[in-house]
């Protein structure tokens, strides 16, 4: 009884009723309105799972997936099997049901990494010989058509033929005695055909009378010349209806025959339709779907910018005011929530919140808070908000709480399973998996029992149920967080500025009593208020001063951690355009290196070209020492215009030698050298009557040039001298399976992925095996290592290792 009070109080019906818009079939919708709640965990993910993949692929597929065609046919299944027989539009729905699924299934079977629907699906029969007979016997409008049956074309083929004949015939009457006739019209009462006849003439068209005006001046007559054939058409059309009975019955019996298999089959589609449906409601919500956690591991509730659905719905459809998101993150440790604050102030509202969003993950739906979305399956969702008064039972508000707070207590299922002869210590049974909502606790009475009686029921929740989240006004119970590590402090915030609550949730910190200041702001007299103040004592006063004080940290934390955001995404846009910037720089790079490589390659064709012509001039005749001459003044020419100059060599330093005037700048003095510098840059100088040994170094030339440093060599006996730092080796250029890329078969796109892996691990040339079929492969790779800034050259390898079908590329 409390879990349905429970689904009432937090107004699960409404939500149900938005996510029944969402459904495409009436069946879908009506299990939408009535949904059921999960007994197991289990079964809550098995939803979930479903959800996930429906959302996967309505974001996937342009259409969605498709419910064309499938009707609520459970009634006519019924009816078949108790040996009715159907109509022909009740056929017809059958039929479209059936190809309709058939479609359902053929969207899942051609999508990957749907397993929980395509297992839904695995045993889905359709019956599409059944549909076909059905599609042949009855026509769009319902109706069974000629080819049902021979007998049946024959018996309309033949009233065709006798209703030619009555038409015919009242043709003629019409003309002959049209003096008579009210009105050159042939109409029909019952299944008779009339002519309408003037009253007064009815003796001019002898025949039986049908039907009367209103007026009374016209008969309904059908004559009597036609009345053989009107009774030869009566006997005709009864034998079409029987015809036409035993079609759809034989239709009925094989629809009998395979009701299980239907039923089944409508089963599944309904299961589908609602998935599609939770999965269309979270997408609408913004929604993001849940994990289970065990908080008897360690993990938190963590739920981030959490909006109520209802009023998201209310805001939408019904321009409600914004909604404003709540953060609950519960440690694990935490059994028990207090939220303290001003009335209006969203207390009750994040009650309700956290209620639905535990039933939504439960059913398989998404829960709209940012991700990640974490949370426990409670087995138990029990809530106690708003009054309960009742005239008729003479309760007041107090009295209403206590009752529904008895059943919450009960539905624990909290008794002690001790007895008194088992004296033997045993463990703690599991803590239930229940989630509490208590609004107002222990209000509506004295405010001292109240209390007192709201911290005893709170310390009984805190060892019985998993998780309470409660809303109060007694100052005692914010200090149950200071007693007890189980228990955490929230509020809504408030501003005094204004006189209004921002409906923000402040963790860690209590309420603040906010009654005197918002008295005072009202215009309430100042000695009513300070005597008011007096009377509380300078406790309350000392709390709301430290409460106050804390309050103005959190904001102070949260405008720094809003600055730090701000600072944040402005280095993440730097990076963005410097990024940017860095990449076009590469590419004007590349296309640098592109260009010039052009116009080399231009040069050197001009050069050819040039060259050709000379050789070309000294082949036209006997060459003279004259020609010689001018060939090769013109090849200096070209080489002085295509060949670029080497670099200058850089000067050659100050090499001090023996007799050279140089300058010691520490003794400053000149000096003549001696020796010249040895292996350890050191040489013998004179200067007046002294001869002293001084380092490189530490001379000069006359007009200032610094002595080069002498390169250290060194010999080893019976061999020559050797430089020590000897001139850099290049590896020799050797096909191995390490350098060589096999890319043929593969399409141009992943060709290139692979041979830029290639590259950017290589330290020489590799050879690139792309064989020579269609040659698209070829031209790909050629035009990809053209633009690669690591490649300096390639050309077809050896003919010997491929010859044109293998590219070798030299890498920087």
């Amino acid at each position: 009884m409390i879990q349905a009070e429970t689904l009432e109080l937090l107004e699960w019906h409404r939500l149900c009723q938005h996510l029944s818009t969402f459904a495409a079939t009436k069946l879908g919708a009506v299990v939408a309105r009535d949904l059921r709640i999960p007994d197991s965990q289990a079964e809550s993910e098995y939803l979930l799972a479903q959800t996930k993949e429906v959302y996967e692929l309505e974001s996937r597929l342009t259409t969605g997936l498709v419910f064309e065609g499938i009707q609520d046919i459970g009634d006519f299944l019924e009816r078949a099997e108790l040996q009715g027989v159907l109509a022909g539009e009740e056929l017809l729905a059958i039929a479209t049901t059936l190809a309709g699924a058939r479609n359902l299934r053929r969207i899942i079977d051609n999508q990957p990494d749907v397993p929980i629907l395509s297992e839904l699906v695995a045993d889905l029969r359709t019956y599409p010989e059944l549909e076909q007979e059905i599609h042949r016997c009855i026509d769009e409008r319902g109706q069974v058509t000629d080819r049902a049956s021979q007998k049946l074309a024959d018996i309309r083929t033949e009233l065709r033929k006798i209703r030619n004949q009555i038409t015919q015939k009242l043709q003629n009457i019409l003309q002959a005695k049209a003096g008579a006739v009210q009105e050159q019209i042939i109409t029909q009462r019952g299944d008779r055909y009339v002519i309408p006849v003037k009253a007064p003439q009815k003796d001019a068209i002898p025949g039986i009378v049908h039907d009367t005006s209103t007026s009374g001046a016209t008969l309904y007559i059908e004559p009597n010349s036609i009345v053989p054939l009107g009774n030869q058409l009566r006997q005709l059309v009864r034998r079409e209806q029987a015809e036409e009975e035993a079609i759809r019955r034989v239709l009925t019996e094989q629809v009998a025959a395979v009701k299980l298999d239907l039923e089944r089959l409508l089963a599944i589609v309904t299961s589908l339709d609602l998935a599609t449906a939770k999965a269309r409601y979270s997408l609408w919500l913004q929604a993001n779907p849940p994990h289970f956690i065990n908080r008897e591991a360690n993990e938190s509730i963590t739920l981030r910018q959490l909006r109520h659905p209802l009023l998201v719905w209310q805001q939408q459809h019904e321009q409600g005011q914004s909604v404003i998101p709540v953060d609950l993150l519960i440690q694990p440790q935490i059994r028990v929530v207090t939220i303290t604050g001003p009335n209006t102030g969203g207390k009750t509202v994040t009650l309700k919140t956290l209620g639905l969003a535990a039933l939504m993950a439960k059913v398989g739906l998404f829960v709209p808070a940012r991700e990640p979305v974490e949370l426990p399956w409670f087995e138990q969702i029990l809530a106690d908000i708003g009054d309960e008064q009742s005239l008729q039972q003479n309760l007041s508000t107090f009295s209403g709480h206590i009752r529904r707070i008895s059943r919450i207590l009960d539905a624990l299922g909290t008794g002690d399973t001790e007895s008194e002869e088992n004296i033997s210590p045993s463990p703690p049974p599991p803590l239930p998996s229940s989630l509490v909502l208590l609004d107002e606790v222990g209000a509506g009475t004295d405010p001292a029992e109240g209390s007192a009686l709201a911290i005893a029921l709170l310390c009984y929740l805190a060892e019985h149920a998993q998780l309470t989240m409660a809303t109060t006004h007694f100052g005692e119970l914010k200090a149950l967080k200071y007693q007890d590590e189980r228990f955490e402090n929230a509020s809504v915030e408030f501003d005094e500025a204004t006189l209004s609550p921002t409906y923000r949730l402040l963790w860690g910190i209590p309420g603040r009593s906010n009654a005197l200041a918002i008295a005072r702001r009202l215009g309430l007299k100042p000695e009513v208020v300070e005597a008011a103040k007096s009377n509380l004592g300078g406790a309350t006063d000392e709390v709301n001063q430290v409460i106050a004080g804390l309050e103005a940290q959190r904001r102070h934390q949260e405008t720094k951690a809003a600055q730090a955001q701000d600072l944040l995404q402005q280095a993440e846009r730097l990076y963005k355009e410097v990024t940017a910037k860095a990449t076009a720089l590469q590419e004007r790079e590349r296309d640098l290196r592109a260009s010039q490589e052009i116009a080399v390659q231009q040069a050197i064709a001009q050069a050819k070209n040039e060259i050709a012509k000379v050789i070309r001039r000294l082949q036209q005749g006997t060459p003279t020492a004259q020609d010689a001459q001018q060939a090769t003044n013109a090849l200096n020419q070209i080489t002085e215009k295509f060949i670029p100059q080497p670099p200058p060599k850089p000067k050659q330093g100050y090499v001090p030698k023996v007799g050279d005037r140089i300058r010691i700048p520490k003794l400053g003095q000149t000096a003549e050298v001696l020796t010249a510098p040895d292996e350890d840059g050191e040489l013998t100088v004179r200067f007046g009557i002294m001869k002293m040994t001084v380092k490189l170094e530490d001379v000069e030339s006359l007009d200032g040039k610094k002595a080069e440093p002498v390169i250290k060599e060194h010999k080893s006996k019976g061999e020559s001298r050797v430089v020590e730092t000897p001139a850099p080796a290049t590896a020799p250029a050797i096909r191995t399976s390490q350098n060589t890329v096999d890319l043929r078969g593969r399409r141009v796109p992943d060709a290139e992925m692979i041979l830029d892996k290639a590259i950017s691990e290589a330290t020489g040339p590799i050879w690139i095996i792309h064989g020579h079929g269609t040659g698209k492969l070829r031209q790909g790779v050629h035009a990809f290592l053209k633009q690669h800034p690591r490649v300096s050259r390639y050309e077809a390898a050896e003919q010997s290792d491929g010859g044109t079908g293998v590219t070798v590329a030299y890498v920087e």
